[in-house]
Order: C-alpha cells, then sequence, then structure tokens
C-alpha cells in the first residue's frame, strides 16, 4: 500500500467509514470493521468479524487472501494495521451477513463512485451502465463504440493472462504498463498527468485514436502470447513488449503521413476541474 494520498473519512447515516487510496491500484480500500459495524450495529464489531470467519470458513480463507491490512487511523488518532477491502471485497463480504443496511450500503458505495461492485453478480448490468455513464458525459456513439470494442479487448487478454499464471492485480497493472508504454512512450500515470487525470480511469478520457491503438497494443499482445505460449509474469512481458510495439510502429506511420500527434492532453473533465488544472 502507498501514502502519498491521505487517509479520509467517508459518512453513510451519520457513521463514520475510514477509508484509504491506494495509488498503485487506483482502488479506494475500506475498513472491513466500519463497514460490519454499519451492518450489525455490533458493540464489537471485531469479535462479531471474528466469529463470522470461524462460522464462514470460506470466508475467512477469502479474507485472509484477498483483504490487506492498511494503516488507517484510530479514534485516539494513531495509525494502525486495520483489515481493509475493495469493492469487490465488501460485496463479498456484505452478502454473508444478514442486514438490513446491506441493499442501502451497496447502493451508498456506488453513489461514491464505485459502480463496479454490482458487476461481480451480473456483468451485464456493468455493461449498461457504463454506456449510460459514457452517454450522460456526452460522449459519442463511434466514441463508446471504440471504448467497448477495446474493453472487450482488454477482457480477453486478462482472460489469457489470468488463465496462463499472471494472477495477481497488480501483475496485470505491471504488464498493463509495459504496453502502454512500449506503444505511447509515456507510462499510464505520465499519460494521466498529460490529461490532469487524478483518480479517473484514463481510458474514459481517451480520444478515438488512443482508444484505438490501446486495443491493437493488447489485440497484438494477446495473439503474440498465445503464441509463444508463454506463463506466469517474466514470460509474459515479452509478448506485452512486442504487441505494444505493433501498435506504436502504427502510430509512428500515421503521425508521419498527418503531421499530428496521436497522445492528446485532452480530455473529458468537468468544465469546473479544467479551470482548476489549467
Amino acid at each position: 500500500m502507498t501514502t502519498r494520498k491521505q487517509n479520509q473519512l467517508a459518512m453513510f447515516e451519520g457513521r463514520k467509514i475510514r477509508r484509504h487510496w491506494d495509488d498503485k491500484t487506483e482502488t479506494w480500500y475500506f475498513s472491513v470493521v466500519d463497514i460490519i459495524f454499519v451492518l450489525t450495529e455490533s458493540a464489537n464489531p471485531t469479535d462479531y468479524l471474528k466469529k463470522l470467519r470461524k462460522r464462514d470458513p470460506e470466508l475467512g480463507h477469502y479474507i485472509g487472501t484477498n483483504c490487506p491490512q492498511v494503516e488507517m487511523a484510530t479514534e485516539t488518532g494513531k495509525n494502525r494495521k486495520t483489515l481493509a477491502g475493495n469493492p469487490e471485497h465488501l460485496f463479498r463480504i456484505i452478502q454473508s451477513i444478514p442486514s438490513k443496511k446491506a441493499e442501502p450500503i451497496k447502493i451508498w458505495l456506488a453513489k461514491t463512485g464505485y459502480e463496479r461492485i454490482q458487476e461481480v453478480s451480473d456483468p451485464e448490468k456493468a455493461l449498461n451502465r457504463s454506456r449510460t455513464y459514457w452517454q450522460r458525459m456526452g460522449r459519442s456513439t463511434k466514441w463508446i463504440q471504440q471504448r467497448m470494442m477495446g474493453q472487450e479487448i482488454r477482457n480477453k487478454l486478462t482472460d489469457y493472462w489470468k488463465d496462463n499464471e499472471v494472477k495477481e492485480k497488480n501483475e496485470y497493472a505491471i504488464l498493463t504498463n509495459i504496453i502502454h508504454q512500449e506503444w505511447s512512450d509515456f507510462t499510464v500515470k505520465e499519460h494521466k498527468k498529460l490529461k490532469a487525470l487524478k483518480t479517473e480511469n484514463l481510458r474514459d478520457h481517451m480520444t478515438d485514436a488512443e482508444l484505438v491503438f490501446t486495443a491493437l497494443a493488447e489485440l497484438s499482445t494477446r495473439q503474440i502470447a498465445e503464441t509463444m505460449k508463454t506463463k506466469g509474469l517474466e514470460k509474459n512481458k515479452a509478448p506485452a513488449r512486442k504487441g505494444g510495439r505493433v501498435a506504436k510502429n502504427a502510430r509512428l506511420e500515421l503521425e508521419q503521413k498527418t503531421g499530428k500527434k496521436v497522445i492528446s492532453a485532452s480530455n473529458y473533465l468537468p468544465q469546473e476541474r479544467k479551470k482548476l488544472t489549467s
């Protein structure tokens, strides 16, 4: 876990829920104990969690495997390691606790920017939600088609990684960054900085051309990896570089013929944000 961004408190029905922003995965992690307290109103949510893990060994194993210990402030103001979970982890925990607040807290999580929590149970909802979101943001039909095509290509690539011993999400991020830097000459972080993005999804702010070349790089990477039959993080770095290079060569040729750079600082941020970052 990184500590660049301060821990922040979120509020649900007047209850404080501690959360921590992780730069590496670009995800909010919430205190599991705080979520359980909101759901159960238990006088001792820590003890409730212990009993829950003992009563449900499968859930206990899931929490132990997926939920990290993150430094968060206690009531006394001191930082202590606290069990934390991202929205996907929380969804799994919430569904194991009988509570009338289960649905309201899922909605609350969605409203704080975590619509993807419902993807765990219904991927079609995520697809429709994304389309509606982009339409509401004023994206053109052509842009939405390219964004969704790119996402399908991305999903097939991560499916390959998952099936071939690239298991950890941070390993996905490493390979993704290699692909991106190879085709664009920018790391993901540098590209986001160029567009003045903070927590926003880079792909949601790409131009038509950036979406197309990202998709070409990831499509090429998957097909090369399938041909090479690569397994694991280290072996998959080679097709990542080669796939990215396919898109880079196409990018350079287009830039030479048009005299225009593909990588752009343009974004779809609200006007008030653009004024602050200009």
